[in-house]
């Protein structure tokens, strides 16, 4: 048995009502872009056409911080809305277990083991890179034998390209690292978003005629390259236009990073409230100025621009 933070994996997996057999697949689905979007629409295709309920299981925390020792995720979307995501696309089952090192030696048919006996999994999709099991012993060829002899069937799908370029989360990333939020936007199917509580900053913005929200996020979250972006806000459900900076604000000789939120059009506290950010484009890399005014100077041109690019983006979908 599996001990998990006093609780077995076996306990989190009996957890959740499973009445009949399931389709499952499994995986991190960091960003739940438009590649994992294919094998879980995939997983509810398997399930539908067997009469079967569609399972997803996945990770609380990423397999390779038990694995790599050092190792730092730069996730993309935190837990609660990468299982979010998930449920929104129809699936039946969204079953988040956490991957300890006891998990990491199980060996391959320990694993299918834990699926068929507390998932009643009957079909398992996957992409034609997946493995499971210590050492990734379990194969789409080792699992298809597993399969014939455990009665559940192995549905392998290809790797979803755009353009010439497989989609994965490390694409997307590497995007994000360029500042390029709109290439990340076209993989995701969705805008790049940062959500967290507004803290007390600097409050140098307010000085400077552009007051900000200064957002806390997560250590682990992924960011795009410093610099100003046209964005989208929402607090309470209330979306609207902003531009964001993220960076050290090297004009002061700043050293900290921050993320930085001005919202047009907007006179309030936000302080301690949630806030959630869409990211749209970039509107230009960070950098430093000889001072305050030609700072100011420099923020009126990206309002402008980014108020345009938002505008534009209305029209445009």
């Amino acid at each position: 048995m599996c001990t998990v933070k006093g609780l077995s994996v076996i306990e989190e997996l009996r957890k959740v009502s499973i009445p009949k057999g399931t389709a499952v697949t499994i995986g991190v689905f960091d960003g739940v872009h438009l590649g994992h979007q294919s094998l879980l629409r995939r997983t509810m295709e398997e399930a539908r056409a067997r009469g079967l309920l569609s399972a997803v299981l996945t990770f609380r925390n990423h397999p390779r911080t038990v694995l790599t020792p050092g190792f730092q995720p730069r996730y993309l979307m935190d837990l609660d809305h990468r299982l979010k995501a998930m449920k929104s696309l129809g699936l039946d089952r969204v079953v988040a277990i956490t991957f300890t090192r006891a998990v990491s030696q199980l060996r391959a048919r320990e694993f299918v083991t834990l699926l068929k006996d507390n998932l009643r999994m009957k079909v398992l999709v996957v992409g034609p890179d997946f493995a499971l099991g210590s050492k990734r012993e379990g194969d789409i060829a080792m699992l298809s034998e597993l399969g014939g002899e455990m009665d559940f069937q192995v549905s392998c799908m290809d790797l979803v390209q755009e353009g010439d370029q497989v989609v994965s989360s490390t694409v997307i990333r590497d995007a994000l690292a360029q500042g390029d939020v709109a290439r990340a936007r076209s993989l995701l199917s969705r805008p790049f978003n940062l959500s967290g509580q507004v803290v007390v900053g600097e409050k140098r913005g307010r000085i400077l005629g552009f007051p900000t929200a200064n957002l806390e996020v997560d250590a682990g979250r992924a960011l795009p390259a410093d610099g100003i972006y046209a964005t989208r806000a929402r607090v309470k459900g209330a979306a609207m236009d902003s531009i964001s900076y993220i960076g050290t604000n090297p004009t002061f000789d700043g050293v900290k990073r921050s993320i930085e939120v001005y919202i047009f059009d907007f006179d309030g506290d936000l302080y301690g409230q949630n806030l959630s950010v869409d990211f749209i484009t970039q509107v230009r890399g960070d950098a430093r100025f000889s001072g305050p005014q030609e700072l100011i100077d420099q923020m009126n041109r990206d309002v402008a621009r980014a108020r345009k690019v938002l505008a534009e983006s209305y029209v445009n979908g």
